[in-house]
């Protein structure tokens, strides 16, 4: 796995792939440039699905209006560490991690997003999904 990955920000799908290799699918917002990830969800009262930032290894939660989950992710997308924060809190840098996933407090655990889980990345519109969380 020698080719490094590299997003343009927009819209995909997220794929927590499960122990039995079931997928769970969630609309994705991708935030790879200097300005969409130092915005990220500020200012937003909810989010429909995640958001990957990539490149980052932490994040924080100044001036958000929401509490949020975030997935720390090294480089083959395998999950590192997971937590929940509040608005208004500094998240320590891991230094396995590449990319970080964003979303709704509480969201994770439902996704089955947890250490040792492995998510993939499609892009492109996420019209086909059919629904957040949506298992297939």
């Amino acid at each position: 796995m020698g080719r490094r990955r590299r997003w343009r920000d927009g819209v995909g799908v997220l794929a927590v792939v499960g122990p039995d290799g079931e997928r769970v699918r969630v609309p994705l917002e991708v935030a790879s440039s200097y300005r969409a990830r130092t915005k990220g969800l500020l200012g937003r009262d909810s989010v429909d699905g995640a958001m990957l930032l990539t490149p980052a290894s932490g994040v924080h939660t100044f001036r958000m209006r929401m509490a949020i989950d975030v997935a720390y992710l090294d480089r083959r997308l395998n999950v590192v560490a997971v937590r929940s924060m509040r608005p208004g809190r500094l998240g320590r840098p891991r230094l396995r991690a590449r990319h970080v996933l964003e979303a709704e407090a509480g969201a994770m655990g439902e996704w089955g997003v947890r250490v040792g889980a492995r998510v993939e990345v499609v892009e492109g519109p996420a019209a086909s999904l059919g629904g957040a969380g949506r298992r297939g």
